[in-house]
């Protein structure tokens, strides 16, 4: 895995409490592809991410490009599982 400083910040903006609602969903897949993640548009706004054993489906933001604290708690959790930690 290979992070450059823009993938760093973005992972740590997600880990920080209180939980931001201001990350773009772009720097999230972007973090996620770094990681090494297969990322699958499915239908309408709904987003597969598989990252090691860890699958799991999010919907990204529309009209808006961040993504809501609830997203990025869910973003947080799924890194936790698949052991993905600043």
């Amino acid at each position: 895995m290979s992070l450059n400083s823009k993938h760093a910040k973005t992972l740590r903006k997600i880990y920080e409490k209180p939980t931001h609602a201001n990350i773009v969903w772009t720097d999230i897949i972007n973090l996620l592809e770094a990681c090494g993640a297969d990322i699958f548009q499915r239908q309408g706004s709904r987003v597969c991410i598989k990252l090691g054993n860890q699958r799991a489906v999010f919907h990204s933001p529309h009209p808006q490009k961040e993504a809501v604290k609830g997203a990025v708690n869910d973003i947080r959790a799924f890194l936790k599982k698949a052991g993905i930690q600043p």
